[in-house]
Parts: C-alpha cells; sequence; structure tokens
C-alpha cells in the first residue's frame, strides 16, 4: 500500500521529467565537449560539485534508462559515469585537477553542453618601471640577416638603374645629329615623301606621282603660288608656277610628260647629283628658272 502510495506521489514528477535520449562526447584539442539530448526541453537545475580528481553534475528532472559509462585517453576528461537516481541523474566525470566544466543549454533547451577545458591562466599585471625592459626584450625580432640581404638588393637595383640611365645618357649624346633643311620647301616636300598630305604653316600637296621605288614628283602650293619638286635621294626644284598651275590630275600628268626627259636626266643622273649638297643643287636649279611677280 506505501509503494503504490509513493508511486502516486512520484507520478507528477515523472511526467514532468525530461528523459536522456542520448549522448555524445567530442574529444579536441583544446577541450572535450559532452552534448546531451532531451525529449522535451530541459527545465530543470544543474548542480556542480567538485574535488581534486572529479565533478559531479546533477541534473534535476532528467531522467536516464540505465547508467552509461564512456572511457577517453583525453588530458581534459578520463572517464563519464551517468547514473539515473530518484528524481535527479547524476554525471560522475574523472578528469585532471587542472580541468574545469562549463555547462550550457540549447536555444530550444533540447539540449545540454556540457564543456570540460582547461581554463587560461590570469597574468598579472607589473606595472612597476623595472619590468619594462625586461619584457621589451622579450619582444621578437626579425633576424639581422634578413635586413641585410633586404638592404643589398635594393642598393643593387639602385646601381643597376643608374648604370642603365648612364648608358642611355651616352647613347643619345653619341647619336649623329641629322641636319635639318632650313627652307620650309624641302621640309614639306620630307612630309610629303612620308606619306603626309595635311597643311604646314599655308603648305598644301595639290598633287603626288610616285616615279619609281626611290622617287615621286610633288606639286606644292604655298602663298598663292605651286611648285613643283621632284623628291628622292636629294629633293629638287623644278619649276614654280604663279598663274597657270594645274587644277585636275590630267593637267598634273600632262605637265610630267612634258618634262619627261628632265626628270629622266635628273634621275639618271642622281648618283652624281648624291655628292652634291641639296640645297646647292636646289640653288643651281633656281637660277635658271624666270620668276614673275
Amino acid at each position: 500500500m506505501m509503494i503504490k502510495l509513493l508511486l502516486v506521489l512520484a507520478l507528477p514528477l515523472l511526467l514532468s521529467a525530461s528523459k536522456i535520449l542520448s549522448y555524445n562526447v567530442y574529444d579536441r584539442t583544446d577541450r572535450v565537449d559532452v552534448m546531451i539530448t532531451f525529449d522535451t526541453p530541459f527545465e530543470g537545475k544543474i548542480k556542480q560539485s567538485t574535488s581534486s580528481s572529479k565533478i559531479i553534475i546533477k541534473l534535476e528532472d532528467a531522467s536516464i534508462e540505465s547508467t552509461k559509462t564512456k572511457k577517453l585517453s583525453s588530458k581534459f576528461l578520463h572517464s563519464l559515469d551517468i547514473v539515473p537516481l530518484a528524481g535527479f541523474t547524476q554525471i560522475i566525470a574523472q578528469v585532471p585537477s587542472s580541468t574545469k566544466l562549463k555547462a550550457s543549454k540549447t536555444s530550444d533547451a533540447y539540449g545540454l553542453r556540457l564543456r570540460f577545458t582547461n581554463l587560461a591562466p590570469v597574468v598579472k599585471k607589473n606595472t612597476s618601471n623595472n619590468s619594462i625592459p625586461n619584457a621589451l626584450s622579450s619582444l621578437p625580432t626579425k633576424p639581422s640577416d634578413d635586413m641585410s640581404q633586404s638592404y643589398y638588393i635594393v642598393i643593387a637595383i639602385l646601381l643597376i638603374g643608374i648604370v642603365i640611365l648612364f648608358v642611355l645618357k651616352n647613347k643619345i649624346s653619341t647619336a649623329p645629329k641629322k641636319a635639318k633643311p632650313n627652307s620650309w620647301l624641302f621640309n614639306v616636300a620630307n612630309e610629303a615623301k612620308n606619306g603626309s598630305s595635311e597643311n604646314t604653316d599655308g603648305v598644301s600637296i595639290r598633287f603626288q606621282k610616285t616615279i619609281n621605288d626611290q622617287s615621286s614628283v610633288v606639286m606644292l602650293d604655298f602663298v598663292g603660288q605651286s611648285y613643283l619638286v621632284l623628291m628622292g635621294s636629294n629633293n629638287v626644284l623644278l619649276d614654280k608656277f604663279t598663274d597657270n598651275k594645274p587644277v585636275t590630275q590630267d593637267d598634273f600628268d600632262t605637265i610630267l610628260q612634258n618634262r619627261h626627259q628632265e626628270l629622266d636626266d635628273f634621275l639618271n643622273d642622281s648618283g652624281e647629283k648624291e655628292e652634291k649638297d641639296p640645297m646647292q643643287i636646289y640653288k643651281e636649279k633656281a637660277a635658271i628658272i624666270s620668276y614673275t611677280d
């Protein structure tokens, strides 16, 4: 009769208690975690007692079907026993003296984590001035060999750059300078030879025709007058037009046909005229041309 009465009195407690469904042990390098799962949210109290080699956890209003034992070879936890008792479950953990326990429930209270780890030692700060030199001397410093090697690399790069700049400067200063003709006519003729047909200071190219790979004839306009120029290894002024300027390509071709013999003479004598100064050839040709204002 008494046993039945006790069962009736304990029945509400059994119905409200959370049953442990499973537990898992996770052995890490810096800790050991024991994860316990309940069938209902665990709302009971957690009590803890500690000795030199043992931590005892009491989970009130929690039950388990039978005793569970787990052996480990961790430096934080040696063995774990989960024992069912009347109205609570007792967890006995065999641990080293330096191991501490931290318990926390999941957000939904269906899980409980028991973490066994070493607490970080508290370093007492020494504010005395005498300890400052020792602290500075213990700081890691970069090896002097690395500093020296980096310094030599930078110096070598700078020296190589200076040598390269010096060589380039000497090449530029010793390079032969090409003489530039003083006459606007020959400057424009050189531009026409290079394939440019843009106006330069009022000078424009009216017509141009290639004679051979080295020579071509160009009609230049400047200040209301047209100039017929033979360009090749030497630039030669052939004629000057003031009134009867060629207007079409046919007019220009007619002029070239009429001067066919003259052009052949210039081209055949190009070897001899290469030895003369281009300006001198221009003066000689200009002397035989009649200029009218």
